[in-house]
Parts: C-alpha cells; sequence; structure tokens
C-alpha cells in the first residue's frame, strides 16, 4: 500500500502546479490528503460516490475520479471546480496515482519474488514465468551478499545499500530477518568476477563505515541463472557462520575463502570432542594460562618465526623456548614442528566450533 505521506506528496506537486484546490480518500472514504479549501465535501459524498460504481462524477462543485488497482478501488480524488485546471488537474491526479501504485505493486512483487527465491520456495517454473513478467534477467551471473549488523542499524544501512543497489537496476535488496540485509549482485565484469565480488563487497562496507556506522558481509559464489540464487545465499549463510566463529577479525568474507574453517564446520560434533580428547588427553584450552594462549596466537601470526614471535611479545628468545617446550610436555606437540603446529592449529578451531555449537544448544 501507497503511504499517505506519498499520496499527500502527489497532490501537493500537482495542485501547486495546476493552482487548484484538491484532496484524496481512502477506500472507506477517509481523507489521506488535502491541499487547500475542500469544504462543500466530506466523508458521506465520497462514500455514496465509491458506492454508485461510476468511475467519474462532476456534482457541480467538485470533479470526483475513482482510482482503481486490478478492478479494486484504491482511492478517490476530488478537485474543486473553481480554476480553468481543475478538469486537467484531476485526471493528472487519477493518472499519476495509478503509475505510482502500479509502480509500488511491481516493486513489492519484485521483493516479494526475490525473498522467495533466495529461501528456495519456487517452482523453476514458476521463477521462469514471474521472473520474465517481472523484467528479471533469468541467464544472468550473480552473487548473493549478506549484510550483518546490530538491529539498531538496520534502517540507515538499508538506507545505504539502497542508494549502491539502485546504480545497478539489475541488482535487488531485501531482507530475511531484523538483523540482515540481502543483496543479489548481477556480475557484470566478464574478465574478474572474482574480483568484482570483492570489490563490491569494500564498498558497501565503505559507505557503511564511512557513516559511522558497523557492519560484517558475507556472499557465496557466484550462480549463472537465477534459478540458483538460493545457492549463493546459502553459501552466504555459511560463510557468516564459519566467519562469526573462526575469523571474527575479518569483516568481509566469501564462501570461496573459507578455507579449513568450512571444512571444521561441516564435521560431527561427536568427531570433533574425540578429537581434542585426542589431542589434548583430558585438558581443555581454558587450562592454559592467558601468557601461553597469547605466546601461541603470536607464534602462528609469525609463521612459527622464533625470533619475530620474541621481539613482538617484547621476552628473550630462550623465554620463548622455554614456553614452547612446556607446551610441549603438557600437549606432546612441539609447535616448532610443522606437522606439530598444523595439529595445534586445527585444535584450536575445533575448540570454536565445540563451543559455538555449546552456546546454539544452550
Amino acid at each position: 500500500m501507497v503511504s499517505n505521506q506519498i499520496v499527500q506528496n502527489v497532490l501537493v506537486e500537482i495542485a501547486t502546479i495546476t493552482n487548484v484546490n484538491a484532496a484524496i480518500y481512502a477506500s472507506d472514504g477517509k481523507n489521506v490528503a488535502v491541499k487547500g479549501d475542500m469544504s462543500g465535501i466530506d466523508e458521506r459524498e465520497i462514500v455514496a460516490f465509491i458506492l454508485s460504481g461510476d468511475s467519474a462524477n462532476d456534482n457541480g462543485s467538485f470533479y470526483i475520479n475513482r482510482i482503481c488497482q486490478e478492478g479494486e478501488t484504491e482511492f478517490i480524488s476530488a478537485v474543486r471546480k473553481d480554476s480553468d485546471n481543475s478538469l486537467m488537474a484531476s485526471k493528472l491526479i487519477a493518472v499519476q496515482m495509478e503509475g505510482l501504485m502500479l509502480a509500488y505493486k511491481e516493486k513489492m512483487d519484485k521483493d516479494s519474488f526475490i525473498k522467495n527465491l533466495l529461501l528456495d520456495n519456487l517452482l523453476q517454473i514458476d521463477i521462469f514465468n514471474r521472473s520474465r513478467r517481472l523484467h528479471i534477467e533469468f541467464k544472468e551471473p550473480r552473487a548473493v551478499f549478506i549484510v550483518k549488523s546490530e538491529g539498531r542499524e538496520q534502517l540507515p544501512i538499508h538506507e545505504l545499500l539502497k542508494q549502491i543497489v539502485s546504480a545497478n537496476a539489475d541488482d535487488f535488496i531485501t531482507g530475511t530477518d531484523e538483523n540482515n540485509q540481502i543483496v543479489v549482485h548481477a556480475v557484470k565484469n566478464k574478465n574478474d568476477r572474482d574480483e568484482e565480488l570483492k570489490a563490491y563487497a569494500e564498498s558497501m562496507l565503505k559507505a557503511i563505515n564511512d557513516a559511522g556506522l558497523d557492519a560484517d558481509i558475507a556472499y557465496g559464489s557466484i550462480v549463472e541463472e537465477l534459478k540458483d540464487v538460493s545457492k549463493s545465499y546459502k553459501e552466504a549463510r555459511l560463510a557468516h557462520d564459519v566467519r562469526s566463529i573462526f575469523y571474527e577479525d575479518r569483516k568481509i568474507i566469501s564462501f570461496s575463502g573459507l578455507g579449513i574453517g568450512r571444512l571444521i564446520y561441516q564435521l560431527p560434533i561427536n568427531l570433533c570432542r574425540m578429537f581434542i580428547k585426542e589431542i589434548f588427553g583430558g585438558r581443555t584450552i581454558d587450562e592454559f594460562d592467558e601468557e601461553t594462549l597469547t605466546t601461541i596466537n603470536k607464534f602462528f601470526e609469525n609463521n612459527l618465526n622464533v625470533s619475530e614471535t620474541s621481539r613482538q611479545l617484547f621476552i628473550h628468545r630462550n623465554t620463548l623456548v622455554y614456553r614452547l617446550d612446556k607446551l610441549q610436555k603438557q600437549t606432546g606437540l612441539d609447535l616448532r614442528v610443522f606437522e606439530d603446529a598444523i595439529t595445534f592449529k586445527i585444535a584450536l578451531m575445533v575448540v570454536k566450533y565445540i563451543d559455538y555449537m555449546d552456546r546454539i544448544d544452550y
């Protein structure tokens, strides 16, 4: 339904240009918008006109028009006959409102179509037929982006993204819940499509950050046809979940860049617990003190380089070696050995995944 504010804006603009007094009423006779002096016509006369079934009426003082959409009365316009422009204004208001309702309906139809497409609620034949009716290209490469932020930031972020999306008529923005904005992007770069997706995500994040807002963005892989958009959406959701567990420091993440995190995310939780028990015995990560955990993380950040790690931790090289030796005695893993380092790194990620799943179950 077109908002009252938009109806008021349309009426005021036309009435001002044509210099007439006019009003628009809802299908129940209630006044929706008015410009100028409309005394002499009231709700009862509007209701009587609606019940008459007439499409237009000239009662001597006002031009009255029925404004319909698909045969249903949506609005009634009335223009006072005190100007040479009155008849023209009456017709202009009716035409403008009908065009506005049609555009609004098409927008709502597209939004509903895209939502159902993302959620995989449509048959392939329905996708083809509805996309043709809504003038949406069926065979065009697309990818889905999920922009997630806190609820209070959703509205301003939505408005920012609308500006970016509106620059490309083939892009769409919608939402599936209060925390997510979903952008379906039509890929235009035939030579480096992955680079285009990265640049598109960066442009959205920059606009959000420049406005003093915060969000993270995940996106799926490119699909070649409209019917497969739900696949890219599912990949974007998975990418977002994996990011929230393993890669919280990344503001942008792609399905193709999840690495080992995607593999761990898809492992059965019981298998993960068995793996951790095998690596750490009866110990848990919580039993390692903060100093040890900081040392481990910094050692990994510096690609197992002892000298650089000790320098960044502001400790003597021998102190770092002592800590690594101590960790080896506790776990049987020497982080200076590549294979052991990989095993320990995977174990840390598996622990994060177990904690995440435990929180969800709780």
